[in-house]
C-alpha cells in the first residue's frame, strides 16, 4: 500500500495542476481530469487545514495559560 502524502506534498501537487491548467495547453478532456483531481486536492487540504485549527483550538481552551508574544 503506498505511503499517504503529506499535507505539504499534496499542496505541491494542487500549484503543479493549477500551473499545468493556467498555461491552457492541455486539451479539454484531459484538463476535465486534471481538474477533478485539483478539487480532491483542494478538498483534502481544506479538511487537513480544518482539523489542525480545530486541535489548536482544544488545545488553547484546555490551556487557559498559553501566552503569544
Amino acid at each position: 500500500m503506498p505511503k499517504a502524502k503529506s499535507f505539504e506534498e499534496k499542496l505541491q501537487e494542487l500549484e503543479e495542476i493549477t500551473q499545468r491548467l493556467e498555461q491552457g495547453d492541455v486539451p479539454l478532456e484531459e484538463a476535465m481530469e486534471v481538474f477533478k483531481k485539483g478539487m480532491e486536492l483542494s478538498k483534502e487540504l481544506d479538511k487537513s487545514l480544518r482539523t489542525a485549527e480545530n486541535t489548536l483550538t482544544k488545545i488553547m481552551k484546555d490551556d487557559k495559560e498559553v501566552e503569544f508574544e
